[in-house]
Protein backbone atom coordinates (compact mmCIF):
# COMPACT_ATOMS: atom_id res chain seq x y z
CA UNK A 1 0.00 0.00 0.00
CA UNK A 2 1.71 3.38 -1.39
CA UNK A 3 2.77 6.12 1.93
CA UNK A 4 0.84 8.50 1.39
CA UNK A 5 3.16 10.76 3.31
CA UNK A 6 5.92 10.36 0.93
CA UNK A 7 4.39 8.70 -1.89
CA UNK A 8 1.95 11.09 -4.38
CA UNK A 9 0.51 10.65 -8.14
CA UNK A 10 -1.41 13.65 -9.22
CA UNK A 11 -3.68 13.09 -11.94
CA UNK A 12 -5.06 16.13 -13.87
CA UNK A 13 -8.59 15.07 -14.82
CA UNK A 14 -11.36 16.73 -16.05
CA UNK A 15 -15.18 16.07 -14.86
CA UNK A 16 -18.06 16.27 -18.02
CA UNK A 17 -21.47 14.41 -18.49
CA UNK A 18 -23.85 14.18 -21.41
CA UNK A 19 -27.80 14.57 -20.19
CA UNK A 20 -26.34 13.60 -16.51
CA UNK A 21 -24.03 10.49 -17.93
CA UNK A 22 -20.74 11.64 -16.13
CA UNK A 23 -17.45 10.48 -16.18
CA UNK A 24 -13.94 11.28 -15.32
CA UNK A 25 -11.77 12.50 -18.14
CA UNK A 26 -7.87 12.52 -18.87
CA UNK A 27 -5.65 13.48 -21.33
CA UNK A 28 -2.82 10.65 -21.60
CA UNK A 29 -0.35 13.27 -22.57
CA UNK A 30 -0.64 14.77 -19.30
CA UNK A 31 -1.04 11.50 -17.05
CA UNK A 32 0.13 7.89 -18.10
CA UNK A 33 -2.87 5.88 -16.72
CA UNK A 34 -1.53 2.77 -16.11
CA UNK A 35 -4.28 0.44 -14.62
CA UNK A 36 -7.18 2.05 -15.87
CA UNK A 37 -9.27 -0.61 -14.64
CA UNK A 38 -8.22 0.60 -11.05
CA UNK A 39 -8.20 4.04 -11.46
CA UNK A 40 -12.25 3.86 -13.27
CA UNK A 41 -13.39 2.22 -9.72
CA UNK A 42 -11.16 4.45 -7.30
CA UNK A 43 -12.31 7.94 -9.37
CA UNK A 44 -16.13 6.34 -9.84
CA UNK A 45 -16.64 5.87 -5.97
CA UNK A 46 -19.40 9.10 -5.65
CA UNK A 47 -18.34 8.75 -1.69
CA UNK A 48 -14.48 8.45 -1.56
CA UNK A 49 -13.39 9.59 -5.25
CA UNK A 50 -14.57 11.78 -7.57
CA UNK A 51 -18.16 10.46 -8.64
CA UNK A 52 -19.00 9.38 -12.08
CA UNK A 53 -20.50 6.48 -13.90
CA UNK A 54 -16.58 5.50 -15.58
CA UNK A 55 -13.30 7.26 -16.64
CA UNK A 56 -12.41 8.24 -20.09
CA UNK A 57 -8.60 8.58 -21.46
CA UNK A 58 -8.23 10.39 -24.77
CA UNK A 59 -5.33 9.95 -26.60
CA UNK A 60 -3.64 12.74 -29.30
CA UNK A 61 -3.44 11.41 -32.46
CA UNK A 62 -0.73 11.75 -35.51
CA UNK A 63 -1.95 13.22 -38.59
CA UNK A 64 -2.34 9.94 -40.62
CA UNK A 65 -3.40 8.27 -38.19
CA UNK A 66 -7.10 8.52 -39.17
CA UNK A 67 -8.36 10.52 -36.26
CA UNK A 68 -7.72 13.14 -34.52
CA UNK A 69 -7.91 11.19 -30.84
CA UNK A 70 -8.74 7.91 -29.49
CA UNK A 71 -11.19 7.47 -26.18
CA UNK A 72 -10.74 4.48 -24.22
CA UNK A 73 -14.52 4.07 -21.83
CA UNK A 74 -13.97 2.11 -18.24
CA UNK A 75 -17.04 1.38 -16.47
CA UNK A 76 -17.71 1.75 -13.13
CA UNK A 77 -16.76 -1.63 -12.18
CA UNK A 78 -13.14 -0.92 -14.09
CA UNK A 79 -14.33 -2.95 -17.21
CA UNK A 80 -14.03 -1.70 -20.55
CA UNK A 81 -16.67 -0.92 -22.91
CA UNK A 82 -16.58 -0.62 -26.88
CA UNK A 83 -18.16 3.09 -26.76
CA UNK A 84 -20.14 5.40 -24.97
CA UNK A 85 -22.43 7.85 -26.97
CA UNK A 86 -22.63 10.39 -23.87
CA UNK A 87 -19.07 10.47 -23.61
CA UNK A 88 -17.84 10.61 -27.13
CA UNK A 89 -19.48 14.06 -27.40
CA UNK A 90 -17.71 15.38 -24.08
CA UNK A 91 -14.52 14.13 -25.83
CA UNK A 92 -15.29 15.92 -28.56
CA UNK A 93 -15.82 19.35 -26.55
CA UNK A 94 -12.18 17.84 -24.76
CA UNK A 95 -10.77 17.86 -27.65
CA UNK A 96 -11.52 21.02 -29.61
CA UNK A 97 -11.32 23.14 -26.52
CA UNK A 98 -7.95 21.82 -25.25
CA UNK A 99 -6.52 22.26 -29.05
CA UNK A 100 -6.33 18.84 -29.95
CA UNK A 101 -8.27 19.18 -32.82
CA UNK A 102 -9.90 22.46 -34.58
CA UNK A 103 -12.93 23.33 -36.90
CA UNK A 104 -16.03 21.76 -36.00
CA UNK A 105 -15.39 18.95 -37.75
CA UNK A 106 -13.32 15.73 -36.02
CA UNK A 107 -12.80 12.22 -35.90
CA UNK A 108 -12.43 10.20 -32.38
CA UNK A 109 -11.06 6.64 -32.25
CA UNK A 110 -13.33 3.82 -30.43
CA UNK A 111 -13.09 0.49 -29.69
CA UNK A 112 -16.52 0.41 -32.22
CA UNK A 113 -14.22 2.20 -34.81
CA UNK A 114 -13.55 5.35 -35.70
CA UNK A 115 -16.60 7.84 -35.57
CA UNK A 116 -17.25 11.18 -37.62
CA UNK A 117 -18.63 14.14 -34.99
CA UNK A 118 -19.72 17.80 -35.51
CA UNK A 119 -19.71 20.06 -32.48
CA UNK A 120 -22.25 23.47 -32.19
CA UNK A 121 -20.98 26.18 -30.44
CA UNK A 122 -22.48 29.18 -28.21
CA UNK A 123 -20.45 31.99 -28.27
CA UNK A 124 -16.91 30.35 -28.92
CA UNK A 125 -17.82 27.16 -26.51
CA UNK A 126 -18.55 23.71 -27.51
CA UNK A 127 -22.07 22.59 -26.08
CA UNK A 128 -23.16 19.58 -27.66
CA UNK A 129 -22.02 17.41 -30.90
CA UNK A 130 -23.40 15.43 -33.34
CA UNK A 131 -22.43 11.92 -33.91
CA UNK A 132 -22.58 9.48 -36.46
CA UNK A 133 -22.74 6.14 -35.09
CA UNK A 134 -22.60 4.15 -37.87
CA UNK A 135 -24.41 1.08 -38.15
CA UNK A 136 -27.01 0.05 -36.25
CA UNK A 137 -26.45 -3.72 -36.19
CA UNK A 138 -28.90 -6.02 -35.84
CA UNK A 139 -27.90 -10.17 -35.99
CA UNK A 140 -27.22 -12.71 -33.33
CA UNK A 141 -23.29 -12.46 -34.14
CA UNK A 142 -22.64 -8.71 -34.20
CA UNK A 143 -24.54 -8.27 -30.65
CA UNK A 144 -23.08 -10.97 -29.56
CA UNK A 145 -25.98 -13.41 -28.21
CA UNK A 146 -26.55 -17.04 -28.03
CA UNK A 147 -30.25 -17.57 -28.25
CA UNK A 148 -31.58 -21.19 -28.74
CA UNK A 149 -32.95 -21.87 -32.51
CA UNK A 150 -31.16 -18.91 -34.06
CA UNK A 151 -27.88 -19.08 -35.72
CA UNK A 152 -25.00 -15.96 -36.12
CA UNK A 153 -27.06 -14.95 -39.24
CA UNK A 154 -30.55 -14.40 -36.97
CA UNK A 155 -31.94 -10.80 -37.28
CA UNK A 156 -32.33 -9.88 -33.73
CA UNK A 157 -35.05 -7.49 -34.28
CA UNK A 158 -39.00 -8.34 -33.22
CA UNK A 159 -38.01 -11.16 -31.22
CA UNK A 160 -40.69 -13.07 -29.49
CA UNK A 161 -40.26 -14.05 -26.23
CA UNK A 162 -41.63 -16.13 -23.50
CA UNK A 163 -40.71 -13.78 -20.15
CA UNK A 164 -41.83 -16.77 -17.80
CA UNK A 165 -38.77 -18.55 -18.99
CA UNK A 166 -36.62 -15.68 -19.70
CA UNK A 167 -37.17 -14.36 -16.24
CA UNK A 168 -39.05 -17.30 -14.27
CA UNK A 169 -38.58 -14.86 -11.28
CA UNK A 170 -39.58 -11.30 -13.02
CA UNK A 171 -42.00 -12.41 -15.22
CA UNK A 172 -44.95 -11.68 -12.89
CA UNK A 173 -42.99 -7.43 -12.41
CA UNK A 174 -42.48 -7.48 -16.12
CA UNK A 175 -45.99 -8.32 -17.00
CA UNK A 176 -47.68 -6.01 -14.05
CA UNK A 177 -45.40 -2.94 -16.13
CA UNK A 178 -46.86 -3.83 -19.59
CA UNK A 179 -43.85 -5.71 -20.83
CA UNK A 180 -44.65 -6.38 -24.69
CA UNK A 181 -43.32 -10.35 -25.20
CA UNK A 182 -41.08 -9.12 -28.45
CA UNK A 183 -37.84 -7.72 -27.98
CA UNK A 184 -35.20 -6.09 -29.89
CA UNK A 185 -31.29 -6.37 -29.89
CA UNK A 186 -29.09 -3.94 -31.44
CA UNK A 187 -25.84 -3.30 -31.38
CA UNK A 188 -24.66 0.59 -31.49
CA UNK A 189 -20.96 -0.01 -31.10
CA UNK A 190 -21.99 -1.45 -27.46
CA UNK A 191 -24.78 -4.49 -27.24
CA UNK A 192 -28.14 -3.59 -26.23
CA UNK A 193 -31.45 -5.61 -25.23
CA UNK A 194 -34.79 -2.93 -25.91
CA UNK A 195 -37.76 -3.65 -23.93
CA UNK A 196 -41.48 -1.74 -24.88
CA UNK A 197 -43.38 -1.46 -21.67
CA UNK A 198 -46.25 0.69 -21.03
CA UNK A 199 -45.84 1.88 -17.70
CA UNK A 200 -41.88 3.23 -16.23
CA UNK A 201 -43.43 4.41 -13.14
CA UNK A 202 -44.15 0.91 -12.02
CA UNK A 203 -40.30 -0.15 -13.36
CA UNK A 204 -38.00 -1.97 -10.45
CA UNK A 205 -34.88 -1.29 -12.32
CA UNK A 206 -32.95 -2.63 -9.88
CA UNK A 207 -34.18 -6.04 -9.57
CA UNK A 208 -34.73 -6.43 -13.41
CA UNK A 209 -31.45 -4.65 -14.77
CA UNK A 210 -28.93 -6.95 -13.46
CA UNK A 211 -30.44 -10.27 -14.22
CA UNK A 212 -30.76 -9.47 -17.74
CA UNK A 213 -27.59 -7.90 -18.22
CA UNK A 214 -25.75 -11.25 -16.93
CA UNK A 215 -28.16 -13.24 -18.63
CA UNK A 216 -27.11 -16.65 -20.10
CA UNK A 217 -28.13 -15.31 -23.54
CA UNK A 218 -25.64 -12.73 -23.84
CA UNK A 219 -21.81 -14.35 -23.47
CA UNK A 220 -20.53 -10.38 -23.09
CA UNK A 221 -23.11 -8.76 -21.13
CA UNK A 222 -25.49 -6.03 -22.30
CA UNK A 223 -26.93 -2.86 -21.48
CA UNK A 224 -30.74 -2.58 -20.93
CA UNK A 225 -33.26 -0.29 -21.99
CA UNK A 226 -36.93 -0.43 -20.58
CA UNK A 227 -38.80 1.71 -23.05
CA UNK A 228 -41.95 3.38 -23.73
CA UNK A 229 -43.37 5.18 -26.81
CA UNK A 230 -45.21 8.40 -26.21
CA UNK A 231 -45.63 9.47 -29.80
CA UNK A 232 -44.78 8.81 -32.94
CA UNK A 233 -41.31 10.64 -32.65
CA UNK A 234 -41.04 10.55 -28.99
CA UNK A 235 -40.15 8.49 -26.72
CA UNK A 236 -39.06 7.89 -22.69
CA UNK A 237 -36.54 5.22 -21.22
CA UNK A 238 -35.11 4.33 -18.56
CA UNK A 239 -31.69 2.05 -19.01
CA UNK A 240 -29.31 -0.18 -17.09
CA UNK A 241 -25.65 0.41 -18.50
CA UNK A 242 -23.38 -2.62 -18.22
CA UNK A 243 -21.01 -2.58 -15.44
CA UNK A 244 -22.24 0.43 -13.95
CA UNK A 245 -25.97 -0.13 -13.36
CA UNK A 246 -28.68 2.57 -13.33
CA UNK A 247 -27.76 5.55 -15.37
CA UNK A 248 -28.88 8.86 -16.08
CA UNK A 249 -28.54 8.33 -19.93
CA UNK A 250 -27.23 6.24 -22.47
CA UNK A 251 -26.57 7.52 -25.93
CA UNK A 252 -25.54 4.28 -27.47
CA UNK A 253 -28.92 2.38 -26.29
CA UNK A 254 -30.93 5.95 -27.21
CA UNK A 255 -29.51 5.03 -30.99
CA UNK A 256 -30.15 1.09 -30.44
CA UNK A 257 -33.96 2.58 -29.39
CA UNK A 258 -34.25 4.82 -32.37
CA UNK A 259 -32.98 1.80 -34.96
CA UNK A 260 -35.29 -0.88 -33.09
CA UNK A 261 -38.19 1.48 -33.06
CA UNK A 262 -37.76 2.44 -37.13
CA UNK A 263 -37.67 -1.09 -37.72
CA UNK A 264 -40.02 -2.62 -35.87
CA UNK A 265 -42.45 0.02 -36.93
CA UNK A 266 -43.40 1.58 -33.88
CA UNK A 267 -41.53 4.92 -34.31
CA UNK A 268 -41.01 7.62 -37.31
CA UNK A 269 -37.28 7.23 -37.92
CA UNK A 270 -36.56 10.72 -36.05
CA UNK A 271 -37.55 10.78 -32.26
CA UNK A 272 -36.71 12.24 -29.10
CA UNK A 273 -35.23 10.49 -26.84
CA UNK A 274 -36.29 11.18 -23.13
CA UNK A 275 -34.13 9.74 -20.55
CA UNK A 276 -33.86 10.39 -16.85
CA UNK A 277 -30.91 12.92 -17.42
CA UNK A 278 -32.32 14.73 -20.45
CA UNK A 279 -33.12 14.66 -23.80
CA UNK A 280 -31.16 13.70 -27.02
CA UNK A 281 -32.21 14.00 -30.85
CA UNK A 282 -31.96 11.11 -32.37
CA UNK A 283 -32.62 10.02 -36.92
CA UNK A 284 -32.32 6.75 -38.07
CA UNK A 285 -31.64 6.47 -42.02
CA UNK A 286 -33.51 3.06 -43.37
CA UNK A 287 -31.57 3.14 -46.59
CA UNK A 288 -28.33 3.51 -45.08
CA UNK A 289 -28.59 1.84 -41.42
CA UNK A 290 -26.55 4.77 -39.99
CA UNK A 291 -27.82 6.58 -36.72
CA UNK A 292 -26.97 10.14 -35.78
CA UNK A 293 -27.70 11.44 -32.35
CA UNK A 294 -27.42 15.06 -31.23
CA UNK A 295 -26.75 16.49 -27.61
CA UNK A 296 -25.33 18.40 -24.81
CA UNK A 297 -21.65 17.98 -23.82
CA UNK A 298 -21.18 20.11 -20.26
CA UNK A 299 -17.65 20.11 -18.46
CA UNK A 300 -18.96 20.41 -14.94
CA UNK A 301 -14.63 21.36 -13.71
CA UNK A 302 -11.21 20.17 -13.39
CA UNK A 303 -8.77 19.42 -10.67
CA UNK A 304 -5.87 17.28 -9.79
CA UNK A 305 -6.61 14.08 -7.78
CA UNK A 306 -3.90 11.87 -5.45
CA UNK A 307 -4.43 8.08 -6.78
CA UNK A 308 -2.02 7.03 -3.72
CA UNK A 309 -4.59 8.69 -1.35
CA UNK A 310 -7.66 7.32 -2.66
CA UNK A 311 -6.08 3.32 -2.76
CA UNK A 312 -5.37 4.31 0.69
CA UNK A 313 -8.82 5.63 1.06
Amino acid sequence: MADASTTTRLMRFTKMHGIGNDYVYVDLAEFGVEDPAQVARLVSDRHRGIGSDGLVLVERLEPGDGADVRMRMFNADGSEAEMCGNGIRCVAKFAIEREMASGSQLRIATGAGVLDIEVHHDDGEVVAASVDMGVASTTCGAIPAGIPGLDEAASTIGLDVDFANLLPDRSEHLAAIGAEPVVSLVSTGNPHLVIWVENLDGLDLAAVGPELERHAWFPERINVHFVRVDAPDRVTMRTWERGSGPTLACGTGASAVCAAGALEGRTAEAITATLPGGRLELHHDRSTGHVVMRGPAVEVFAGEIDLARLEES
